[in-house]
């Protein structure tokens, strides 16, 4: 009898298990033609970060129709003179744990060149009033329809859920600063603070329908670091009656890369990349000064720490041996506002997580993924010490068949960011939804 009825359990079990992954597909495929529609509208009219008015009137909207309590406009920049534009859509469901599900809204300033019948032709003015085009060249529309296609499979399902999720829609990801001003606003404080904390983000090398995910760190600290060489200037035939702050910088970028080949532990990954150098005006004129843009990425707060105080030390050693007085020091700033944390996904949480996945996509489907070191916001919602668990995974985006072309002509894949990057949208819809849907019902499960 005890055989008997520990195999009925087990059937049950299994029952209820293969109906959810059901029911979670059944929606994602349901809802798939009303949200290709959606996804080509976002995709057809895209906002800038800071901007995103009416695609956050749209999100809202969305979250409204599945019987979310919506809070629109939500989110405190530290500029006062900034409008926040953000969505948080509240689903209740009884007693049980809270989760926050998170999409990104925001577009960027790229000149679409994919071709598409549905590609974007906005331009418009950005904040330092140039005129610029417009594109979701990141797949944050892909994000924001699978998140709508997530609130209404889940308010079709509150039969095997129970517990309260927290719908946000995050305005200015890419601009960073986004999360941080929802939390600002007190996000937590007014719509509780989530047990789990869950998002996702297309990935422009895997292919559609495949989910990938990285435990630990899977994105980097990233800041942003200004450096001004002041040397004193002169003709350019006479440099010996001058301090080049030319020669200086190129001293300096080429040291400062010996930081992560010397001064780092080789398994804690750096990059430090000088984006931007300007100093000179003319042939024969040594400038007084030269400006450098860089972006630093590490993981750990510690390897970040020791590489801005190298940047910062190794800068003024080299005017120093250079001759430059003590007056004239380099000036090197690191831009607090600009800072993003690196984003670490719960190792526990993650492996419960792919276990869910494999059931639902087919355990092909499901891959642990290299980390980057790219950046994402999302990482704000753990907050520093990491005490709310959470795990952003990856969606696949690209054709297999455009994957293995490319790779037997040698080629690389349009990244994130690119003028030709867009998903192809309804297997990153479907997906998205898929894994989306079958996570929280596995954390909120009754």
């Amino acid at each position: 009898m005890k055989i008997l009825a520990l195999s009925f359990v087990f059937i049950f079990a299994m029952g209820v298990a293969f109906a959810q992954e059901t029911s979670a597909e059944k929606a994602a495929t349901s809802e798939l033609p009303s949200l290709l529609s959606i996804y080509k509208d976002i995709h057809a009219h895209p906002e800038l970060s800071g901007h995103e008015e009416k695609t956050a009137v749209l999100v809202a909207k969305e979250l409204r129709a599945t019987g979310c309590e919506v809070t629109e406009n939500f989110g405190k920049y530290d500029d006062p003179k900034l409008k926040c534009y953000g969505v948080v859509g509240v689903m209740k469901n009884g007693n049980g744990p809270t989760v926050m599900v998170r999409t990104d809204m925001d577009a960027l300033p790229v000149h679409e060149e994919t071709g598409l019948s549905y590609a974007s032709t906005v331009t418009t003015k950005n904040d330092e009033g140039r005129d610029v085009s417009v594109m979701h060249a990141c797949g944050h529309d892909a994000h924001m329809a699978a998140f709508i296609g997530t609130a209404r499979a889940l308010q079709r399902m509150k039969d095997q859920w129970s517990g309260t999720i927290i719908f946000v829609g995050q305005p200015a990801e890419e601009a960073i600063g986004g999360a941080r001003a929802m939390l600002k606003a007190g996000l937590y404080n007014r719509f509780g603070k989530p047990d789990f904390a869950l998002g996702f983000h297309d990935k422009s090398d895997l292919q559609t329908g495949h989910i990938g995910v990285t435990p630990g760190y899977t994105y980097a600290n990233v800041d942003s670091v200004d450096v001004t060489v002041r040397g004193i200037g002169g003709h350019g035939a006479y440099p010996h009656k001058t301090k080049d702050p030319i020669l200086l910088a190129a001293e300096m970028i080429n040291a400062w890369q010996t930081i992560a080949s010397r001064e780092n532990n080789p398994i804690d990954p750096v990059v430090v990349t000088v984006g931007s150098i300007h100093g000179g005006t003319k042939h024969n004129i040594i400038s007084d000064e030269v400006k450098m843009q860089l972006t630093v990425r590490t993981y750990k707060s510690e390897v970040r720490d020791k590489v801005l105080a190298a940047i910062d030390r190794i800068a003024k050693g080299i005017a120093s041996a250079g001759g430059v007085p003590p007056d004239r020091a380099p000036v090197v700033t690191v831009l607090k506002d600009q800072y993003t944390p690196s984003t670490y996904n719960n190792p526990d949480l993650t492996k419960r997580l792919v276990e869910v996945w494999k059931k639902a996509l087919g355990p092909d489907n499901v891959e642990i993924v290299d980390p980057t070191m790219g950046g994402e916001d999302f990482s704000e919602y753990s907050l520093p010490d990491h005490s709310i668990p959470a795990v952003d995974f990856h969606i696949g985006a690209v054709d297999p068949e455009k994957i293995a072309q490319f790779k037997k002509e040698g080629k690389e894949l349009p990244t994130l960011h690119s003028s030709k990057f867009a998903p192809v949208p309804e297997p990153t819809i479907k997906v998205g939804i898929i894994g989306m849907t079958s996570a929280v019902l596995e954390l909120m499960k009754k």
